[in-house]
């Protein structure tokens, strides 16, 4: 059985847990911490990172990426996540890396105000600046779906990593963006965060120690 490796809180290792739970591939889920766990993590990881996927053959793959470019390869091509024809594909691809890259920023800043007594008010402004060109961006290609039901039961890779990115700006800096003020990408990530695979696939942020 595969195993995963990595917190819930995360949003590149929940990005991973609801694509294998929707593609029914059993796993094994171990939610070691890169802080409290990093000795038994770096024997998997080198880099001591999550997500870390072990394959049965015992190889350990690294970044949510790469792990569901693998995963995208077990399941039939009717159950893929990622369109595999153009243009479909590279749109999807282009909203996923917004997505994923608005996540990056928000962990940064997250350890960047909890790892350092005087965080970098440059740094931290930076990413302010790239997380709210990204929410601006998504939210104008959002307004253009027109967010008809169908999404509850027909999404994929690239509304996965942007539900799971607000998820956790929204838990990990509260007052920093008002979702009210994005009401298409509000309202998606609604309907997807009420459907069973996210709630059980869900954890609240850790900090850590």
């Amino acid at each position: 059985m595969m195993i995963l490796i990595g917190q819930y809180d995360s949003p590149f290792v929940r990005r991973v847990g609801i694509a294998m739970t929707l593609y029914d591939i059993k796993f094994e889920h171990r939610p070691w911490s890169t802080f409290g766990d990093a000795d038994k993590l770096r024997a998997y990881n080198p880099l001591g990172r999550v997500p870390t996927l072990v394959l049965n053959d015992g190889t350990s793959l690294l970044e949510s990426a790469a792990i569901l470019d693998y995963l995208d390869s077990q399941v039939p091509e009717e159950k893929v996540l990622m369109p595999r024809h153009e243009p479909d594909r590279h749109r999807a691809l282009r909203r996923a890396s917004l997505a994923c890259g608005l996540a990056d920023k928000a962990v940064s800043m997250f350890y960047e105000l909890r790892m350092h007594t005087d965080p970098s008010q440059v740094w931290l402004k930076r990413c302010q600046e790239q997380i709210a060109g990204v929410i601006a961006t998504l939210e104008a290609e959002r307004a253009k779906d027109k967010l008809h039901d169908w999404l509850k039961t027909d999404f994929g890779h690239a509304d996965i990593a942007e539900v799971c990115a607000l998820r956790f700006l929204g838990e990990a800096h509260p007052q920093m963006f008002d979702m009210a003020k994005y009401p298409a990408l509000a309202r998606n990530a609604a309907m997807l965060e009420a459907l069973t695979v996210f709630k059980q696939i869900s954890q609240p942020i850790i900090p850590p120690k």
